[in-house]
């Protein structure tokens, strides 16, 4: 077993880690479809939560193309956070409860603060990338404004030049692979330890760090799932997202090997 140690403040955080194989992100996916399931209510809900979410963004930014390839973007960037709820529903499925869609919400009271500031990392980040995405962007899209479909569908790659299209996939790139690094297991070990922020996320960046071809796997998938969601018009994330984030409740609990004592708080 590995040992995970992240320093704030408070006490130290220990966590062993599991030797995983680098299929286990498939398994995953199954028991994430399988709490799906159990929780079938209260997942759709949170997934129809962030399916409206990303239809207001895409919806109020529809005039400008460059706004738009941001706000898809930025909605994977701070997607990590709003598998807050989800996670707690696994976390009661584990331990035999029927919960509710109240119960998800659980996590804002008991672990508010440090949510608070993992989300304010995330969106930090994700309004860095709007800026960046302007600045990149404003001078492909000189001419009138395309509509939203042909925006996502057939205008934006169309009128931008390889240069453009590599930095800008490099940046976004290199900002979702960031935000994925800082976050594959940090909410569930503020839900499970009831770690601070950072404490979290050296713990998921430690992850990273000992099992890069299994977390390589990992982030292939939710890529892939994604740009499926992203391909229906959103409609597809009703359930892509819930069982995104019960699945990262099972990575978690698969990661990490169970039985080692919380932090004092």
């Amino acid at each position: 077993m590995d040992t995970v140690a992240a320093r704030t403040h408070r006490p130290s955080l220990h966590l062993e880690l599991n030797p995983i194989t680098w299929s286990r992100p498939f398994a995953w996916l199954r028991l994430g479809a399988a709490d799906l399931r159990l929780s079938l209510r209260a997942s759709i809900a949170h997934g129809l939560g962030m399916v409206l979410l990303g239809w207001l963004l895409l919806g109020s930014l529809g005039t400008s193309p460059y706004f738009i390839a941001a706000a898809v973007t930025g909605f994977l960037l701070v997607a990590p956070v709003m598998s807050t709820g989800l996670c707690e529903l696994s976390r009661r499925l584990e331990r035999g409860e029927r919960p509710t869609f109240d119960d998800s919400l659980a996590p804002l009271l008991r672990d508010g603060t440090t949510l608070v500031k993992f989300g304010v990392l995330l969106a930090v980040i994700a309004l860095g990338w709007f800026l960046v995405s302007e600045a990149l962007l404003r001078p492909v899209f000189s001419v009138p404004s395309p509509s939203l479909i042909e925006t996502l569908y057939r205008g934006f790659f169309e009128q931008m030049t390889p240069g453009e299209f590599v930095a800008y996939v490099a940046v976004g790139g290199t900002l979702a692979l960031a935000v994925f690094a800082v976050s594959v297991i940090s909410i569930p070990v503020i839900l499970d330890r009831h770690a601070s922020a950072s404490q979290a996320i050296g713990a998921s960046l430690e992850v990273v760090r000992r099992q890069p071809l299994t977390m390589f796997v990992w982030a292939a998938l939710i890529v892939v799932l994604t740009a499926i969601g992203f391909a229906t018009m959103l409609i597809g994330m009703a359930v892509i997202i819930p069982v995104l984030g019960h699945a990262t409740w099972r990575a978690y609990r698969d990661l990490v090997r169970s039985g080692v004592s919380p932090i004092s708080r």
